[in-house]
């Protein structure tokens, strides 16, 4: 998998997207190499703010049954970041990471012992979280936000800013 690096605009379009984490095709990705999965947490795995629920521990149990690596790259602080992790049985994250520069994906491969080729990471943010893993050369899945309706203001902006890129992206690869 190859992450959508490249120079302009295109830094900000996701290698792929897909409607959900929970209904990514993870077989897939296991058959092309991938050996760990890095994960935003508000409004990819649960609502903004919401902690983890069964669906988000059942899928953590999932993907490390079929021996992944998981992680979590949030910009938020530690005691949501941390409680979170926990809760899904202890995952090796980074708080406040500055999303979108590329340190924190890159230290958590390295904690994972991965190169950035052997991991995918999910978002729902193009100008933090996508912007972010193709910066650190990983492939990014742009999946739809759980709960839109949870977004803080600035996030809300973003997403109306993030419109105009979607559609030159669309156009591009869909049409």
């Amino acid at each position: 998998m190859s992450s959508s690096a490249g120079g302009g605009i295109r830094k900000l379009y996701p290698g792929e997207m897909a409607e959900s984490v929970y209904a990514y095709d993870f077989d897939g990705a296991l058959k092309k190499g991938i050996k760990g999965v890095l994960f935003d947490i508000d409004n990819t795995l649960v609502p903004h703010d919401a902690p983890a629920d069964d669906r988000a521990r059942a899928l953590m149990e999932e993907l490390r049954a079929r021996g992944l690596s998981l992680g979590l790259v949030s910009n938020n602080h530690e005691p949501r970041v941390k409680s979170f992790s926990e809760a899904c049985g202890g995952l090796d994250y980074v708080f406040l990471s500055h999303k979108p520069k590329p340190d924190a994906y890159l230290r958590l491969c390295r904690k994972l012992g991965l190169s950035a080729s052997q991991v995918i990471f999910f978002g729902d943010q193009l100008f933090t979280d996508i912007w972010g893993a193709n910066n650190a050369g990983i492939h990014s899945i742009l999946v739809e936000p759980i709960d839109k309706s949870t977004d803080i203001p600035r996030i809300k902006l973003k997403r109306q800013l993030e419109k105009p890129i979607l559609c030159l992206y669309k156009k591009r690869f869909f049409l």
